[in-house]
């Protein structure tokens, strides 16, 4: 885009750019950052919130708690739980044992696609709960307890 003044629409027009990727690419889970945006397209944050909003209201992309916007695809479910919950079904879904290390900080940032800081909440949550131990810099956190069946959505 030129330096000169944009038009009017121009998070319309950025809209349907992205719109046609996602189209154009099944592999594509999540929208680029309001940063990529900016710097691909020359526009302001507030224009690239726009194009996340259309993209919204559109029904192409889902608003997850700590994370990026999702590509929103027919018939695929987005798992809308909290994070702590999702981290709980870890111990379940990976046989993890009492005693077992649990997956680390990174791994997890990873495997949800969330920040770290949101990772660090959620595991937090996880050890006020009593099912793993204090994180320690450079040290795995351990497994003390299993869920309850109640405390995992997935058996």
């Amino acid at each position: 885009m030129s330096q000169q003044a944009s038009p009017r629409g121009t998070f319309l027009k950025i809209a349907e750019v992205v719109r046609a990727r996602i189209e154009a690419d099944p592999k594509m889970t999540e929208l680029p950052t309001a940063a990529d945006l900016m710097g691909e397209f020359g526009v302001s944050r507030g224009v690239a919130l726009r194009v996340f909003d259309v993209l919204h209201e559109q029904g192409v992309a889902e608003r997850v708690a700590g994370s990026r916007l999702q590509v929103a695809r027919r018939g695929q479910a987005v798992d809308r739980r909290p994070l702590a919950e999702r981290l709980t079904d870890v111990i379940t879904n990976d046989h993890l044992s009492v005693g077992a290390a649990f997956p680390s900080a990174t791994k997890l940032c990873a495997r949800f696609g969330v920040s770290r800081p949101t990772v660090a909440k959620a595991l937090d949550k996880l050890e006020a709960a009593g099912l793993l131990s204090e994180g320690q810099q450079g040290k795995p956190r351990i497994v003390l307890s299993l869920p309850k069946p109640e405390e995992s959505a997935n058996p």
